[in-house]
Order: structure tokens, then sequence, then C-alpha cells
């Protein structure tokens, strides 16, 4: 059973990382079937991302209060279940729906899977263990534009999610019959207040941004919308001041490094995290790729990015964080601009080195930040650090995808009726737009110091994808465990 027991959460591991990147290729594509603009499919991805951020924070909780195996098992039958409705979904609506209900299952499957590991294997075990799991991670996004693309190219678009439904039947069954069951002697209660208000100021902000350039409300309607977004999550703010035991501890942003890191990180992907989203618009819309054309050229980017993991430790014990994020930021700004001179006439092999340059300048960005956020944490703040840049990674990652939509509507006359030429030139000046924000969200990290984060660069071939042995729950103050079956 311990033996197979890293598989089991590697495999839900790949079906989440796999689910992030697969349907990106696919967007022109099921834009056509649902009789939708492709910069109005932001929506199915932003949803989706944007639950894992909501219900992260949970999951934790659930699993001691419930126990790991039924959490899982669980979670495995929430993301199948969701993927069968996305396959068979006849409208965006009915289509983001079922992305929503997906990002439950998945805002529990891999937090509650690293907590089985931690909690079963010995801390002289956990590198390798957590090293092997996290190689899915970064696998699901190098074959997910590639299989997106194959998928829409010779079968049908719905067979994207209909793939997730044998391997999870398949899962849930293993994890009934082989998963370990932990749970918590003592459970915290649950923050709803902390929940409700966390959760709806984040949707509701992320509305705004959707809708947001799509004509449907007028100016006073968002206005007011906006601001209520801001009240709740101000309200938010003053309740995790004086809860017992808030969703997300927000005192640990006192902790420089860790208040850079995720700050800088949520900055840095409001231009960054889009990319996803316009890069097969531009390949197959602008430039009328294939989708199986659109995903080869896309792979590379992290094929990069997975080869420079192994030259980062070095990297950054030898310059340090400040150094490369200062510098780095600004390279990946221009990176992401020089996006904006890809024309008919640009050779494939040139589209293919911007694709590695990206690969390589985001993967030392990422794994830097993500690292960058343990540097100053005690061990009892781990748990809690670990949820709260995870939580905020997510909502980055929508609200990116959403900013790139908006910008690119901004100077696309007409996004229902415009021609090859007017969508790729829209494209092409929101790359310069995101580069633009990438480059400032440089000015963040200019708070940190020559010495941060040298206690963590020692110790990085864990991976950013494995660290915090502690951060798979969010769950703090717990005075045993019991393990049962």
């Amino acid at each position: 059973m311990k033996t197979l027991l890293p598989w089991l959460v590697a495999v839900a591991f790949f079906m989440e990382s796999l689910d992030t990147t697969i349907l990106n290729t696919a967007v022109p594509t099921i834009a056509a079937a649902l009789h939708v603009a492709p910069l109005s499919m932001k929506v199915a991805l932003t949803s989706y991302t944007l639950s894992l951020a909501v219900f992260i924070p949970v999951s934790g909780w659930m699993a001691d209060r419930y126990g790991t195996r039924r959490v899982f098992a669980t979670a495995i039958g929430i993301f199948s279940l969701g993927s069968f409705l996305c396959g068979v979904a006849s409208s965006i609506h009915m289509l983001v729906a079922a992305r929503i209900l997906q990002g439950c299952g998945g805002s529990m499957m891999v937090p509650v899977g690293r907590l089985t590991l931690v909690r079963t294997f010995e801390r002289r075990e956990l590198v390798r263990v957590l090293s092997f799991v996290s190689i899915p991670a970064l696998v699901g996004p190098l074959v997910g534009p590639l299989a997106g693309g194959l998928i829409v190219g010779y079968l049908h678009w719905s067979l994207i999610f209909f793939v997730n439904v044998p391997i999870g039947v398949i899962g849930l069954y293993l994890v009934l019959r082989y998963l370990p069951d932990y749970r918590a002697d003592k459970v915290d209660p649950l923050d709803v207040t902390g929940m409700a208000l966390f959760g709806a100021g984040v949707a509701l902000l992320s509305y705004v941004l959707e809708i947001f350039g799509e004509h449907t409300l007028g100016v006073l309607e968002m206005t007011g919308l906006l601001a209520l977004a801001v009240a709740l999550l101000l309200a938010y703010w003053h309740h995790a001041s004086q809860a017992s035991h808030p969703v997300l501890r927000l005192e640990l942003f006192r902790t420089r490094t860790f208040r850079v890191a995720v700050i800088g990180s949520f900055v840095t992907r409001l231009g960054a995290g889009g990319m996803p989203f316009l890069l097969p618009l531009l390949y197959q819309v602008g430039l009328g790729y294939t989708p199986v054309q659109s995903g080869l050229l896309i792979m590379p980017q992290f094929l990069a990015a997975i080869s420079l993991k192994f030259t980062i430790p070095a990297v950054l014990t030898r310059l340090g964080y400040r150094r490369v994020l200062g510098i780095n930021t600004l390279f990946m700004g221009l990176v992401i601009g020089l996006f904006a001179v890809i024309g008919n006439a640009t050779p494939i092999w040139v589209i293919a080195l911007q694709a590695v340059a990206f690969g390589y300048v985001s993967s030392l960005q990422y794994t830097s930040m993500n690292t960058l956020v343990y540097a100053d944490l005690g061990e009892r703040d781990t748990s809690m650090g670990s949820s709260i840049a995870s939580t905020i990674q997510q909502m980055s990652m929508s609200f990116g995808v959403a900013v790139a939509s908006l910008t690119a509507a901004v100077f696309v006359p007409d996004r229902f009726r415009a021609t090859p030429v007017e969508m790729m030139s829209g494209i092409h000046k929101a790359f310069v737009v995101l580069g633009l924000l990438t480059v400032v969200s440089a000015l963040i990290f200019r708070e940190l110091r020559a010495e941060d984060g040298a206690n963590v660069s020692r110790h990085l071939p864990v991976t950013n994808d494995s660290l915090a042995v502690a951060g798979a729950s969010s769950h703090e103050g717990v005075s045993g465990r019991t393990r049962e079956g």
C-alpha cells in the first residue's frame, strides 16, 4: 500500500495539472462550437482557477475533520463528474458551471494528496516521494497543449474532458481501497464567515473583470459591483484580524520576504498569467495554424521550463533572490512584449525560440517566487503560508486571463466579426501591455535584501512543487492525529 500511495497521488496531480493547460489550445474550436467569440471563452478558463482559489483554504480543514480517504475520494469524484458535465455542455454557461464544479474537486485533490504523503512517510523519505509526485505537475503542462490540439484536430473537443472520467473511476476505486485515512483528534471550528466574505469578494471581483468591456452593464452598475467586491475583501481583512482561527491568517504578511513573494507573484502573474490564453489565439485565429501546430509551438516553453529546473538552485545560490527576481522580471516582460512582433512572415524556428525563452524566464521566475515564500516562516506558519500562497496564485492566474482578454478586447474593434488581421493586431498590442505590466512588477522585489532566501536556495532540490512539508493543510492547531484503515 505504501508503495502504491505515491502513484495514486501522482495520478491526481497529473489530472489537475493537465486540466489547467489542455483546454487552452482548444479555445478557438470550443468557442465556435458554443457560438461565442474566442475572447469570451476566458470565463471557461478563469472559472476553474477561481474555484481552486476559493476552496483551497478549506481543503486542509476538510481532511482533518472528515479524513483524508473520504475527502480525497470525494475530490476525485467531484472532479470526474465536473469533467463529464464539461464534455456534454451545450452552452458557455453550462461549461462554466461544470468548470466551477471541477475546480471544487481539484482544490482538494492536490493539497489532501500531499498531506497524506506527509503523514505516511518519514521525513528522510519525503524529498524523494514529493519530488516523484511533482513530476506530473511538470508533465501535465508539457503534454496538455499538444494533447488538446490533437483531440480537437482529429476527434471532438468533448474528449478533452471525457478522458478524465475513466482515470477518475479507476482512481476512486484505488483510493477507497488503499489510501490511508488520517484525521485530527481535535479540529478548530471552520471560519464560515471568513470563507463567505473572502469567497464572495474574490468571485465578485472576478465577475467584474469578466464582464468589463462586454458592455452588458452600465458604468454605474459596474462601479457598484466593484465597490461591493472591495468592501467584502476589506471586511474579510478586518474579520481575519479579529478571528481566533481565520481561514487565511493575514498577519503572515508582516514577514517581509513572504509579503514580497506573494504580492510580487500576484502582480507578475497579472501580466504573464494570460499568455496561455493569448498564444493559442495568436497562432490559430491570427496566423491560421491548426490546433496541432499551435500545441507544438507551445511545447518548447514547457520543455525549457523543465530543463531549467536542475540549474535554478545554483543560479539562486550564486546570485541571490533579490538580483534574480529584479533582473529576471524585466527579462520576462521583454520576452512577453516580443511576441508582438510575430506575424505571418515569422519563421517557425523564431516562434519556437521565443517559446523557449519564455519557458526559461517564467520557470526561473515562478520557482524563485514560490520558494521565497517559505524563507522566513517558522515551522508552525509553513502550512498557513502555503495555503495563502496557493490561493493567491490561483487568484492571479484567473485574473491574469481576464486582464489579457480585456486588454485584447480593447484593441479589437469587434470581437465577433474581427478579421484574423484585426484579431492579431489586438493580440499584439495586448502583449505589449502585459509585458509592461510585468516589468512594473519588478519594483516590488526591490524591497528584498541581498541575503534574503539564502536558507532556502541551499535546499531547492525539493522543487517548488513539493516545498513546504506541512503545506498541504491549511488547518492549524491540531492536537493530534489518528489513522483509520
